[in-house]
């Protein structure tokens, strides 16, 4: 089953215009365009992360270090029922 969904995006008008006058050239319409072209950028990330590269970097923190041994259950389950 095929699903579209209408939705309203807000372009640049200097965008809106390129954007015409490319559909017109490619003789489609600018929903195929956007389409398309939303289709390429997204299949160009997809691989990008597949390969491993331009992750994000994650935040990293001084938190004073742990407490607790989250790998030794018994010294976890004694942390926990301190008040």
């Amino acid at each position: 089953m095929v699903i579209h969904m209408k939705t309203t995006l807000n372009i640049d008008d200097h965008v809106m215009r390129r954007l015409r006058e490319e559909a017109a050239r490619r003789r489609t319409t600018i929903s195929a365009l956007v389409e398309a072209a939303l289709r390429r950028i997204l299949a160009e990330t997809t691989h990008v992360e597949d390969r491993g590269h331009a992750r994000p970097v994650l935040p990293t923190w001084r938190s004073g270090g742990a407490l607790v041994d989250v790998s030794n259950r018994a010294e976890l389950y004694s942390a926990m029922d301190e008040p």
